[in-house]
């Protein structure tokens, strides 16, 4: 029995020359949490060629969409960059994943750290009303090298505000942070320095990290996670040990564990 199915391409969008993010149909009978990711791929020379993705669309859409590097050395992303509509591609049939809102501990603030492509499971997490039902402030970092990065900006700023079901509770309540490294721009600087120094706070008029009233996810490079965790940590913040069980801060451990 097969463990994915063969979906369609449907739309393809190329951020710069490194970046790009595509949507797909989606099996009906799949089923997903908001931050989950599944394995996607391509058939090669007869066999599929499989990798994890955190899926970028919120679980009541009826489209899959994911975000991805260009590695041309990648054994499938050197292939996956170049889909176009219309292309067959493969979704597997079950979604896991570790960044969901059931496992952090009730709290007031909820803080999304992302870096690069960790910013996908974040994308479904903001669209999702329950979201913003559990937390009265939802601030999303997103740290990247280039403006050009930082995928899906004009539409968490200007789109989602307007969208018919959440759009009042994302006005009211998102805070969307993004900060640049290597290019000039509003914010600029390494995302942990932002915390560290203090000038996040500053710049969105927010009171500093407190474990007893800010809850956390992370996803990123493993070495802004760790850097993440430590300062977290340090904090006297408690990680989710595992999957299914809360803690004030949660990171996906598939990407990070070997």
């Amino acid at each position: 029995m097969a463990s994915h199915n063969q979906e369609t391409v449907t739309e393809v969008h190329h951020w710069n020359e490194s970046l790009f993010s595509f949507k797909t149909t989606r099996d009906p009978g799949l089923r997903f949490r908001n931050g989950h990711f599944v394995m996607i791929g391509l058939e090669v020379d007869g066999k599929p060629l499989m990798r994890a993705y955190s899926i970028a669309s919120p679980n009541y859409e009826e489209h899959l969409e994911f975000l991805s590097i260009k590695v041309d050395n990648g054994p499938l992303t050197s292939r996956l960059q170049h889909i176009k509509v219309g292309d067959p591609i493969l979704i597997g049939q079950k979604t896991v994943g570790t960044l969901v809102l059931d496992d952090l501990t009730p709290g007031k603030r909820l803080f999304l750290f992302s870096t690069g492509t960790g910013l996908a499971p974040f994308m479904s997490i903001i669209q999702d009303p329950e979201t913003f039902e559990r937390f009265e402030t939802v601030i999303l970092i997103h740290g990247v090298r280039t403006v050009s990065e930082l995928a899906y900006s004009d539409f968490i700023r200007e789109e989602l505000p307007k969208n018919e079901f959440i759009g009042e509770m994302v006005s009211r309540q998102l805070i969307y942070y993004p900060t640049v490294t290597r290019e000039a721009f509003k914010h600029t600087g390494r995302l942990t320095e932002a915390i560290q120094t203090g000038k996040l706070f500053k710049d969105i008029g927010q009171p500093a990290l407190s474990p007893e009233t800010d809850r956390a996810m992370i996803c990123g490079s493993p070495a802004m996670l760790k850097e993440t965790s430590d300062m977290l940590d340090s904090a006297g913040f408690k990680v989710s040990p595992s999957a299914g069980v809360q803690g004030d801060y949660v990171i996906e451990r598939a990407f990070v564990e070997r």
